[in-house]
């Protein structure tokens, strides 16, 4: 029998003169050759490598062919590939995922709220925050992906049931990022615009509850976590005076439970997993050995919690290697460094806004 021919590109060897004086433009090429039919170059490491990569990388992309930075025993070895083939996408499974997700959404919110007048009116409410967050936060990932030249399809949907309503969305990546920088955006991109949108949710919601004082809390009542206790103070004011014997109650509006399913979900996103948008920041920051430890902790955290659903697909995540960026020897700017802060800060501040009470 004999084989089956690969669809897999090939360079032709006319095609290696070319390439070579492409990269000749933007690096000091110390030796060429073509190893496995693949155009390899022995670079000289420069101060400039993660622009002099960008600018090839632009260039090479037009002609459907990839470069791939590396080192290979302490020296910078440049190689160019052809540009693997990606299915094409097909928007009509996004649509209908989109229209099921919001259908689910919609069915947990009427559930969650039936005992409240206007019941179809607030699902209605719910939807819409549950929706805004979770488009909002995979709309920055698929924004950063086009600012990156990273190709990777609309979002996809996850329809769930409550108290929940959905598993979230997700996009899917067709091309590696380019370099670190890259691969670090694209991990916090997500989490910060979906948190800005999960705030106004919550600012929102928090407006439109209501406050009353009883002498009695009902069952299934709980204290409200540390950040939502101080936006509730801060945005609606209290009814006074009230006796040592009193209680305020504050019913939350469907936006506000929104908003922390919506934090919730920034939460786990933030995990240092694989390749959740955690598990792409610290695939820039750490080593192997060290990106295992951080994510067991993390795995062990979300079994220590109640997450066991989240666990388990945490674990499966982890056991997937997380693909390195083409431009593997430039390291992460000072700027994205410094921004690091920031994702620390979102996670402990969605942390403080989950009434895990609430979510079991």
């Amino acid at each position: 029998m004999e084989p089956a021919e690969s669809t897999q590109p090939t360079i032709e060897p006319t095609q290696y003169e070319q390439i070579h004086q492409m990269a000749a433009t933007e690096f000091t090429i110390e030796e060429g050759f073509i190893e496995y039919n693949t155009p390899t170059f022995y670079v000289t490491p420069q101060p400039n490598l993660k622009q002099a990569f960008l600018r090839l990388y632009k260039k090479l992309n037009s002609m459907q062919l990839v470069p791939i930075l590396k080192k290979r025993e302490k020296r910078v070895m440049l190689q160019v590939i052809p540009k693997p083939p990606t299915k094409p996408s097909r928007p009509l499974i996004n649509l209908i995922l989109l229209v099921a997700t919001i259908g689910t959404t919609l069915i947990t919110g009427y559930f969650l709220f039936d005992s409240i007048s206007n019941p179809w009116i607030n699902a209605i409410m719910f939807s819409i925050g549950v929706m805004s967050i979770m488009g909002a936060h995979e709309m920055g990932h698929k924004l950063t992906a086009n600012r990156h030249k990273i190709e990777a399809t609309y979002p996809y949907f996850i329809p769930g049931t409550p108290p929940w309503g959905t598993f979230g969305a997700v996009i899917q990546q067709k091309s590696l990022p380019p370099n670190q920088d890259a691969l670090f955006d694209l991990g916090l991109s997500g989490p910060v615009i979906g948190f800005l949108t999960t705030t106004i949710v919550l600012i929102i919601g928090i407006l439109m509850s209501n406050v009353s004082v009883v002498q009695e809390l009902p069952s299934g009542s709980f204290p409200l976590p540390p950040l939502l206790d101080f936006l509730v103070g801060a945005l609606i004011k209290l009814p006074a005076p009230i006796s040592s014997n009193d209680y305020v109650l504050i019913e939350l509006h469907p936006l506000t439970y929104a908003g922390i399913i919506g934090m919730l979900v920034t939460m786990l996103n933030l995990m240092p997993v694989g390749q959740l948008d955690g598990g792409h920041i610290v695939h820039v920051l750490l080593n192997q050995k060290a990106r295992l430890v951080v994510s067991f902790i993390a795995i062990i955290s979300l079994v220590l919690t109640g997450f066991w659903l989240m666990a388990i697909l945490a674990f499966l995540i982890a056991r997937v290697p997380h693909p390195d960026p083409l431009d593997g020897v430039s390291k992460l700017s000072t700027s994205r460094k410094i921004a690091i802060i920031l994702a620390v800060v979102i996670f402990i501040l969605s942390v403080l806004s989950i009434p895990f009470q609430l979510l079991y």
